[in-house]
């Protein structure tokens, strides 16, 4: 399997997929991104290897072109100094330059149309190893959220599944019960208390009352004498 198929099956995966299997999603999903990257890099390197051959190949069919309109001007100046033997070695030499010219001219359209594609593909590449950058910083804050979540009802069905609850009503209850105790001790001293202050007031009465009939009964002698 190439490289470039094999970082599209990896683009391709289901991350979803991997990270239920996986033990520690998060460090699933880091290491998917890394692996991405170190294949970008490798792909960057094809494609700067195949743009210096580019380079190459057109340095190479400059060299052949100039060659053979050299010997093509050797050619004419043996023609006009009537030296034909001389004017048929140029020609052989020009059209063998030429023929070198013609098969670079084709290499480098080739070599042109394949850095192009590669670009192309590089291009994808970043673009698809942005958004899974991006998927993953999402994935990652997901898995905390969920095992934030998984954490908190885990200890919320413990503690409902215990008897620590159970215990704390009964506590809360016996509280309850000792405060309408204490109430109803504080109603009863005080209904005592307004007995004692009544008992008291009436027999202030008594006294006020024997007080006023014996000052009406000496105010009688006193009238009687006059």
């Amino acid at each position: 399997m190439g490289l470039w198929d094999r970082i599209v099956r990896l683009l391709r995966s289901n991350v979803n997929d991997i990270i239920d299997k996986a033990e520690d999603p998060e460090k699933m999903v880091n290491q998917i991104v890394v692996e991405l990257n170190e294949n970008l890099v490798q792909v960057r390197s094809q494609v700067a290897s195949a743009i210096a051959m580019e380079k190459q190949l057109q340095q190479r069919l400059s060299v052949a072109e100039k060659e053979a309109e050299k010997w093509q001007g050797k050619a004419e100046v043996a023609v006009d100094k009537g030296d034909d033997d001389l004017a048929r070695e140029a020609l052989k030499r020009k059209n063998t330059a030429q023929q070198t010219a013609d098969g670079l001219r084709e290499q480098v359209e080739a070599q042109r149309v394949s850095v192009s594609k590669l670009k192309e593909n590089l291009a994808r590449m970043e673009s698809k190893i942005a958004e899974a950058q991006t998927k993953k910083d999402l994935l990652v804050a997901r898995h905390r959220r969920a095992e934030a979540e998984k954490r908190i009802q885990g200890a919320l069905s413990k503690s409902a599944g215990s008897d620590s609850l159970a215990a704390f009503e009964r506590m809360e209850n016996k509280v309850l019960e000792t405060e309408s105790r204490a109430a109803a001790l504080g109603e009863l001293n005080d209904n005592s208390l307004e007995e004692r202050f009544a008992a008291l007031e009436a027999g202030d009465t008594e006294d006020d009352l024997k007080a006023l009939k014996a000052a009406r009964e000496e105010r009688k002698l006193l009238s009687a004498g006059e």
